[in-house]
């Protein structure tokens, strides 16, 4: 039962850490556009803006408010590799004769 309630705990506190950081929410501005690094941020977490963005039209997927082409790349770069569409690496398969 401890351990049920420490697993609630502990993705209760990371929802509520990643919900910190949603593109929108008016941390980035003009004078202050979001970077590369927040791209990437961004990118990772863009399931749960996509879910909060449904209860709150503040909320986007993605900062208006960013760098340019850095902030852009580093977005498609989490988007592709944080749910594994970017292969680096492919299994061999065994050929089977069929003689």
């Amino acid at each position: 039962m401890k351990r049920k309630i420490f697993f609630a705990a502990v993705i209760a506190f990371m929802l509520f850490s990643l919900t910190g950081c949603i593109p929108g929410d008016g941390t980035y501005t003009a004078d202050k556009p979001a970077g590369f690094l927040w791209g990437i941020w961004h990118g990772w977490i863009s399931p749960i803006s996509l879910i909060v963005g449904l209860f709150d039209n503040n909320i986007k997927i993605y900062e208006v408010s960013n760098t340019g082409w850095w902030y852009d790349f580093g977005f498609y770069i989490a988007i592709i590799s944080g749910f594994g569409s970017l292969s680096l690496s492919r299994r061999k398969r065994s050929k089977k004769n069929n003689d």
